[in-house]
């Protein structure tokens, strides 16, 4: 973001340079902002008037170069440099500083071979230098060196003036862009429909389950019950009888020698009944 300001900053007031310079100063102008070292954006200077006005005139050579430092590279300044002004020093490293920021652009991992071609550079050494001292710690590029590999690897690279012909390339990308962004974000929506959906199945499956346990709790509860409960009735002598029900066959004996106590006290005459009780009484007792 600092880098941004700063060039907003240094393009506007070369814009109101321009405003008041015409024909051999604003040949000088354009010489100042090419070799201004935090200067790296031409495209504002290049559409004001009075340097379009440059075209034609003895000065043209100046307007070419200006066009030069805001589209091109060090290899085109090398092609037509008898057609270009002379290069100052500065102007030299400015270019070739640009040249690091297109190919930058353009791919993520640049080889040192590579490099040194496109700059002129005949060692690593050399190279290296620029890297790091004029083009990393400028902020026009991040990355990291990788000597084992010998290449750059390209982390952030700030971006140029863009040129006539990228224009319709980018509104393209931005169109395909959005077309995508759309198709996502119905894609999407179906999902959360879907999702909604399988949420109330999910919902309805949970209450039927749920519905499903509480009768079976229901159910359980009232055998246990049923189970616990006992028939009392009475028999044709009007003896008391309790019939447990079939499958309660925990405490059989108990059970009958309750009811055998009961016909007891009904018929205490009965010494044979009473043996009875005694030897299965005894058999329980044992058990």
């Amino acid at each position: 973001m600092e880098v941004e300001q700063k060039q907003a900053d240094l393009v506007h007031q070369f814009v109101l340079l321009a405003r008041d310079a015409r024909g051999r100063a604003a040949a000088e102008l354009i010489t100042h902002a090419t070799s201004n070292p935090q200067l790296f954006a031409f495209s504002e200077l290049l559409s004001c008037n009075h340097i379009a006005e440059l075209k034609g005139t003895e000065h043209s050579g100046a307007l070419d170069l200006l066009r030069l430092f805001a589209h091109g590279i060090w290899s085109d300044y090398k092609s037509n440099a008898q057609m270009l002004p002379a290069l100052e020093p500065q102007q030299e490293l400015k270019l070739k500083q640009l040249t690091v920021m297109t190919l930058a652009e353009r791919s993520k991992v640049l080889p040192y071979d590579l490099l040194m071609q496109q700059l002129n550079i005949s060692n690593v050494r050399e190279l290296e230098d620029l890297l790091i001292n004029d083009c990393m710690y400028s902020g026009i590029v991040r990355g990291k060196l990788d000597q084992r590999r010998r290449c750059f690897e390209v982390h952030f690279a700030a971006g140029r003036d863009l040129r006539p012909d990228q224009l319709d390339n980018m509104i393209q990308t931005l169109a395909t862009w959005l077309g995508n962004s759309d198709n996502l974000l119905l894609t999407i929506q179906e999902k959360i429909k879907w999702a909604d959906s399988m949420s109330e199945v999910d919902r309805r499956h949970k209450k039927e389950v749920e519905d499903k346990a509480e009768e079976m709790r229901n159910t359980i509860k009232a055998e246990q019950e049923l189970r616990g409960q006992q028939d009392v009735v009475y028999s044709e002598t009007g003896a008391l009888v309790m019939d447990y029900i079939e499958e309660d066959r925990s405490r059989p004996k108990r059970v009958f020698l309750l009811l055998l106590e009961n016909i007891w006290v009904a018929d205490e005459s009965s010494g044979k009944l009473g043996q009875l009780i005694t030897s299965i009484y005894e058999s329980d007792t044992c058990q």
